[in-house]
């Protein structure tokens, strides 16, 4: 299994890739940042030849992701042949290209207050690990990292459009190369089908379940318990696995053009909401029955759901016809039950997850997540990549990693991961800095401190540990910008303390998100960079 993981891990190198990469953000600013951004990531992040198309979903209420992945590409199309690319639904149709949405919507209230350093922009949260080329950034974001690693099921998907979500990267143990056998496959976990008292102490009543027959026929259910799913199931046959959906799936060029003419009114409309969930791959695998069960425990009415139903199985039906009755409804891909999963959607996961770099060599997945990101290996010392400098009187411990960082003359690192740090003096302890400059940095242990700077000699100092500090920029109305300082710590919530006050701050995670609701995302980040730099260039010589 160990050679799985590395075998997997190699292949997210940036050359292997989808030949179409859209982005669908939440504000026109932020789609203009990605275009910019990720076509400055070709060659390391995506492949070099990638088309990048950046979209914003202006759809009131929320389009769900279903209406949203749908919508999402018809603006993909549009945006493709006003740029004077090649035409991508011909070329998806003729399996020429391989496609990707990246969903990047979502507010990361548990992420609180970093998203809202990077004025609202959740999947430019950046980790402490390099990005190269670094036009710029020091450091690779969690969108950039969640499109180098799913580009490995490009090869597999010509003639496909596949859909993620930007927030979570895994590094599977089993194959990235398959033959697409289904007009829809999910990406999940499978396992053999469990006995009811395993099913209840691995909690999967609490999740969105793919089942598979021996036939390879796949079809879903939502939060049931074991005798219910069963019964629920037995349209399907003798099920022989089971396991956690990841959400993320692909289709076909056909099943795609079908769901694009089934919902045109709504799309065109712009009105509506669909999840993929209850909305295409239940009312598509379950029966009638069944379906309506399920949707009558979230509340839809009986007739509603029935209506629903018979309007996916007539178009269900189209796909019997002609050349796309070669394949199957629904499959599942396998990501194996030991995948490395790296959850950076709440504080405490940013730490726990972005800390495992520090880990010995003898630690599979951190060596794992060590190659993944570029960071050098060196057994028994620290890891510092080529671009970082470090004092001769700086006592580097505990496996820590630095990358783009300049540590001029003194101070103490012990188990921490420091990027884009520009300091005299650092001192932390199992600490995550994250482009931070100032004189002297001073942390307790297990801080995050991200986006900070400071002029003063004193510099930066924290003292309680487990403390998260930031800054966020905010474009006034008279051209100013201010800076505000938000405090969290990694053990709180954001989600839970949205609508609070919480560590002396000023403005709770709410209003610092209402406010940064029309920010121009590149001009701030710009504006950011020249602070650090101004700071930087008054600090001493090594």
């Amino acid at each position: 299994m160990a050679d799985k993981y590395a075998e997997n891990a190699a292949l997210m190198d940036g050359s292997n890739g989808f030949d179409v990469v859209i982005v669908c953000t939440s504000t026109e600013k932020l789609a203009q940042y990605w275009q910019q951004r990720l076509e400055a990531g070709r060659g390391s992040i995506l492949k070099r030849e990638s088309i990048v198309l950046a979209v914003f979903e202006d759809w009131p209420g929320g389009a769900g992701n279903a209406f949203g992945t749908l919508y999402a590409w018809k603006k993909a199309v549009q945006e493709a042949q006003e740029s004077g690319y090649p035409d991508i639904q011909a070329g998806l149709a003729s399996g020429d290209f391989s496609c990707a949405i990246y969903h990047t919507a979502g507010k990361g209230t548990r992420l609180a207050p970093l998203p809202g350093s990077e004025n609202n922009n959740k999947p430019g949260v950046k980790l402490p690990a390099s990005l190269e080329p670094s036009d710029c950034s020091t450091a690779i974001s969690i969108l950039e990292a969640v499109i180098k690693q799913t580009g490995v099921y490009a090869s597999s998907r010509k003639g496909r459009l596949s859909v993620f979500w930007g927030d979570q990267v895994f590094i599977p143990t089993a194959s990235v190369t398959y033959a697409p056998m289904h007009h829809a496959d999910i990406l999940c976990t499978l396992g053999p089908m469990p006995s009811a008292e395993e099913w209840a102490s691995q909690g999967l009543d609490k999740y969105g379940l793919i089942a598979v027959n021996g036939q390879g026929e796949a079809a879903q259910v939502e939060k049931v318990d074991h005798s219910t799913a069963t019964r629920l199931l037995s349209s399907l046959g003798e099920v022989e696995s089971v396991g956690t959906s990841l959400g993320s799936f692909s289709v076909s060029s056909r099943l795609l053009q079908c769901l694009m003419t089934e919902f045109q009114t709504e799309i065109d409309a712009k009105q509506g909401k669909l999840d993929t969930d209850p909305g295409l791959w239940m009312p598509m695998t379950l029966s009638c029955e069944a379906y309506v069960e399920l949707m009558g425990q979230k509340g839809v009415d009986a007739g509603e759901a029935t209506a629903h139903h018979g309007r996916m199985t007539g178009m269900k039906a189209k796909l019997s016809e002609g050349e796309a009755a070669a394949l199957k409804l629904m499959g599942a891909v396998d990501v194996g039950k030991a995948a490395y999963w790296w959850d950076y959607g709440q504080l405490k996961l940013y730490l726990a997850n972005n800390l495992k770099l520090t880990l010995s060599d003898e630690d599979q997945e951190s060596a794992i997540m060590r190659s993944f990101y570029g960071i050098p290996a060196a057994p028994g010392i620290t890891r510092v990549d080529a671009s970082s400098t470090v004092g001769d009187a700086v006592a580097l411990t505990g496996g820590s990693c630095l990358s783009h960082s300049l540590i001029r003359r003194t101070g103490t690192i012990d188990g921490s991961v420091l990027a884009g740090v520009r300091a005299e003096h650092v001192e932390c302890q199992g600490a995550i800095l994250v482009n931070v400059t100032a004189k002297r940095v001073v942390v307790a242990p297990g801080c995050v401190l991200y986006n900070v700077h400071s002029s003063s000699e004193e510099g930066i100092v924290v003292e309680e540990a487990g403390q998260v500090v930031t800054n966020v920029l905010m474009g006034e109305s008279d051209g100013q910008i201010r800076e505000i300082t938000m405090r969290s710590r990694t053990d709180l919530d954001g989600g839970k303390k949205w609508k609070e006050l919480v560590e002396g701050n000023e403005y709770t995670f709410e209003q610092i998100y209402q406010m940064n609701g029309e920010a121009d995302v590149k001009a701030l980040e710009a504006h950011s960079v020249a602070l650090h730099n101004q700071v930087a260039s008054t600090l001493g010589s090594a």
